[in-house]
């Protein structure tokens, strides 16, 4: 095993050339290097780094190594038809948006929302990640996945979509708000709110190691239609080329995609997400047999429930590369996970992510800020709402 990863590790260093010269004690396996230090500032009082687990062994043969990384891929020469209605193309990633942007508007604002997350479970602050990616994929970064039915103008908002009926973190969301409200009122936008959790969430559950700024200046949208949802969203049964394109549709490359992918080292799914495709007795995927075997025992129910199981087998409560180690090793649940091996690009981006954790850590942030920036609202088009759930003016002619 040993050797395999040394002649692997030198065929992809050979790869790399410069680029990993360039990183400080940049390396592949286990152990845990020092975070990148991007983020101009840290925030207080976060947790240590967590140590990283070893990376697991593969069945031989040896993978092949990875492509270059970081360089994005040359995109294919025809999309398959984007799931959404033909549109403008997004405008580029955080536009109008910047760092510090509540510093002399609402100076606390920042260590109010990371206070608010800080304060929340392991498996709220997972949800809370998850909650950032669906309120952008769908209507942009605007807190539209948070708008509440309203039986006279909207009964049927994104959070009733089916995607959506197990995001979890609404409160911390509230909570944030309300004290931010009560700080310094009408000021700070739930979509920051949003976003900012987003980020704090990646921070503590990363022990430190994932730290990014996130720009801020998002308005609240005003549309939410739980009909976005599946059109917007990748479902778990996506193959490379569908994944490609949603995130292409939303301004993000096959390197954002491939590294957001890592949040799935977080977090739990429900059984029915994976076990009708993935589990025997289809048996019609690539999962490790074993693998297989431990789900479905974990998944039968007697009262039929719908039962849930972590996300990563091994390391569920770290946001780390363990996620693309079971993707390698064929431990992952869905079919969208395991089409990462099943094109060259993405392959070799998984590769790249298991052996140089640093490098992945440092690409995760820069691909949660370009997500971001995804057709965000301004003052023509959008507010700063009173509470999260409700728009300002919800009875308005």
């Amino acid at each position: 095993m040993a050797a395999k990863l040394a002649v692997l590790g030198t065929l992809v260093l050979a790869l790399l050339g410069s680029v990993s010269c360039q990183q400080a004690g940049y390396g592949y396996g286990g152990g845990n290097p020092t975070p990148s230090p991007t983020s101009t500032s840290t925030p207080p009082a976060y947790p240590p780094t967590s140590p990283t687990p070893s990376p697991p062994t593969y069945s031989s043969p040896a993978p092949p190594p990875p492509t270059a990384y970081p360089p994005t891929p040359s995109p294919p020469t025809t999309y398959p038809p984007p799931p959404t209605p033909a549109s403008p193309p997004p405008p580029a990633a955080g536009s109008g948006l910047s760092v510090g942007y509540y510093n002399d508007k609402c100076p606390r604002a920042e260590a109010i929302v990371r206070d608010a997350v800080r304060a929340a479970d392991v498996g709220i602050k997972a949800g809370l990640v998850r909650l950032f990616f669906h309120d952008c994929f769908v209507q942009g970064c605007d807190a539209s996945v948070l708008l509440k039915p309203d039986n006279d103008t909207n009964p049927q908002p994104e959070m009733l979509g089916i995607p959506n009926l197990s995001l979890r973190g609404f409160e911390v969301i509230d909570a944030a708000k309300a004290a931010l409200e009560a700080e310094c009122p009408g000021v700070v936008s739930c979509a920051d709110i949003v976003a900012l959790a987003g980020r704090d969430a990646s921070v503590f559950l990363s022990g430190g190691a994932i730290n990014f700024t996130m720009p801020a200046g998002r308005y609240d949208g005003k549309v939410s239609l739980a009909s976005e949802t599946l059109p917007n969203l990748p479902p778990p049964f996506a193959d490379v080329a569908r994944l490609k394109a949603m995130f292409a549709a939303k301004g993000l490359d096959t390197v954002d995609m491939v590294a957001l992918s890592g949040a799935h080292s977080i977090g739990r799914s429900h059984c029915s997400s994976f076990s009708r495709d993935r589990l025997p007795p289809s048996n019609t995927s690539d999962m490790n047999p074993a693998f297989a075997t431990q789900l479905k025992a974990n998944c039968t129910s007697p009262t039929g429930a719908d039962n849930t199981v972590a996300q990563d087998y091994k390391t569920p409560d770290q946001l780390d590369n363990q996620y693309y180690w079971n993707v390698i090793n064929h431990k992952v649940l869905f079919a969208s996970d395991a089409a990462l091996l099943k094109s060259g690009d993405t392959a070799g981006l998984v590769y790249a992510a298991a052996l140089f954790q640093q490098k992945w850590e440092d690409r995760f942030g820069k691909a949660m800020v370009k997500m971001g920036g995804v057709e965000v609202k301004t003052a023509a088009n959008g507010e700063i709402r009173k509470m999260c759930g409700y728009v300002n003016k919800p009875y308005s002619g």
